[in-house]
């Protein structure tokens, strides 16, 4: 009976109020039972496994099962027209082949009328073993021998196509070592595990370089930047595995820590930031929420000269650490990183960043700007119970991906007015009070995040969605789970450096293989990557 009710039938205000305050409280009873069941769930499992039994398997449910799924992608997209595609691509063709036929099976009376033309691709993987005769002279006076150098990408007795190659499946095809020995064992390659795991971390100064200049390049490139991280284990150890980047660039830098000093060096590109103490500093210390004496003290450190973190922390510790807790001790050394930060002139500064609400992101960049689609998986993870609840979670859902339409919208034809006209729909929308307690908690916490929401009204051309980032995201954690993690600080650092050069070639349209083949082989005619994301940031991005 009680999860049928519905309190706007109810007459008496007071009756109505005793209702809807009974019906939160059965949400909250029943939020609370569902907790404890899992809690109670997993400590009978640990009980279990410490007397030597298995846990409740965890069997899980089918596509169409699925009862956490919080993803807002189906809510977020808008339907679009599906256009046929072409039966023939627009392909270069590099042969002709005519098929005529049987004369013998057309009647007396047939007629020639052309060709029926077929466009067919095909793909040959051919081993090739070269002989290279060097030259060699011999110099009796000087009693040295000179031998002509090995033509550029054959050093170690395998050509550019073995090595463009293995790097290619490796980062691109997701495979395995041991798959791709396989494969080259199978066209006749002879070569070691050994040989393929050093081609792929070994000799990494050339890519370093390129991916150095790719990611200058990237952050240069555009007003705005998108950010995310996620889970990687090096050498069975939890890291985190930072992503940058906007629609020319991914770039991905595997860190120890995740915290707000960590995001500052991945931008800074450095292993570990730069901290600078002079009167910008105050700023920065003012807007983390830095206690007046606290501020007063750090005046009294080194001003206006770069100060390693070891050097930082001894001063905090020194001056500030018996009156302040850690998280605020940690505020004041952000506040020299960002001071650093934004007076070096190494790496482009990013004006806007576009993230998730993840704590580790907020105050780094002049203006932040959160990600709609995460807001609205907030409000997915919302699981009332009562009908009239899930009613008004309904209603609201659909109201927030509307107003979501309309500032899109507004982003393909901005003007004043309609800036002005969402400013006050977002009130309206995020200001209304439900009854459902939990709704209208969620409900004031979006509202609190207005202005990081709203970054699109004055810069149109930010996106709505931190889309891109977590789709780069998605390819760091499918190579997880088919290599699980690097076991070196080499392959840590080849896992991140090729990610950026593949996923970034991916963006601008640039063959992988073609690209890595053109580098190792020393032919040096394509263009860099940093070169086409200049060329094309300035063909379409604004400034």
């Amino acid at each position: 009976m009680l999860t049928e009710l519905n309190p706007e039938r109810i007459t008496d205000n007071e009756v109505r109020q005793a209702v809807v305050l009974l019906m939160n409280l059965v949400e909250k009873v029943q939020q609370e039972n569902a907790r404890l069941r899992e809690e109670n769930q997993a400590l009978r499992d640990e009980n279990n496994r410490l007397k030597g039994e298995q846990g409740k398997p965890q069997i899980k449910a089918g596509r169409k099962q699925k009862a956490n799924d919080h993803s807002s992608e189906k809510e977020r997209r808008i339907p679009r027209e599906r256009r046929k595609r072409e039966k023939r691509p627009h392909l270069k063709i590099d042969r002709e082949q005519v098929v005529k036929a049987d004369k013998g099976q057309l009647p007396a009376d047939a007629v020639f009328k052309g060709y029926e033309d077929l466009v067919v691709q095909d793909l040959q993987i051919k081993r090739e073993v070269l002989l290279i005769r060097r030259e060699k002279y011999y110099s009796p006076v000087e009693k040295k021998t000179y031998t002509a150098p090995l033509p550029p990408g054959y050093e170690g007795a395998f050509g550019p196509g073995v090595r463009a190659m293995i790097l290619s499946l490796y980062h691109v095809g997701g495979m395995t070592e041991p798959k791709i020995k396989e494969l080259l064992d199978e066209h006749g390659v002879e070569i070691s595990s050994g040989k393929i795991s050093m081609l792929l971390t070994k000799d990494m100064a050339l890519w370093e370089e390129e991916g150095a200049a790719l990611y200058r390049a990237g952050l240069a490139s555009s007003l705005w930047q998108h950010t995310d991280d996620t889970s990687t284990r090096v050498n069975g150890e939890n890291h985190h595995c930072h992503v940058v980047g906007n629609p020319y660039y991914s770039w991905y830098d595997t860190r120890e820590r995740k915290d707000r000093l960590t995001v500052i060096a991945v931008l800074q590109q450095k292993e570990r930031p730069d901290f600078l103490y002079d009167e910008r500093t105050e700023d920065w210390l003012q807007l983390l929420d830095t206690p007046q004496w606290a501020r007063d003290v750090v005046k009294t450190w080194p001003q206006a000269v770069l100060l390693s973190q070891e050097d930082v922390a001894l001063l905090v510790a020194s001056t500030l650490a018996e009156r302040l807790n850690a998280q605020q001790q940690a505020r004041v050394m952000e506040a020299g990183a960002l001071t650093a930060y934004y007076a070096q002139q190494e790496m482009p500064v990013v004006p806007i960043l576009v993230s998730d609400d993840a704590a580790q992101f907020a105050k780094i960049t002049k203006i932040q700007a959160l990600c709609w689609v995460h807001e609205g998986r907030h409000y997915k993870k919302l699981t009332p119970l009562l009908a009239y609840h899930q009613q008004l979670l309904a209603a609201f859902h659909e109201d927030f991906w509307q107003y979501y339409r309309q500032l899109l919208a507004f982003k393909k034809a901005p003007s004043e007015p309609e800036k002005e006209r969402l400013e006050l729909a977002f009130d309206v929308l995020f200001g209304r009070e439900t009854g459902y307690e939990e709704l209208d908690k969620r409900i004031a916490k979006t509202r609190r995040r207005k202005e990081k929401l709203l970054v699109a009204l004055t810069y149109p051309e930010v996106p709505l969605h931190n889309n891109l980032a977590e789709l780069a995201v998605r390819q760091r954690v499918r190579k997880r789970d088919i290599s699980f993690g690097p076991r070196t600080s080499e392959g840590k650092k080849a896992w991140d450096l090729f990610a950026s050069l593949s996923e970034t070639s991916k963006k601008l349209g640039v063959s992988f293989y073609q690209y890595v083949f053109d580098r190792v082989s020393g032919a040096y005619q394509m263009p860099s990557l940093a070169t086409l994301i200049q060329e094309l940031a300035e063909q379409t991005l604004p400034p």
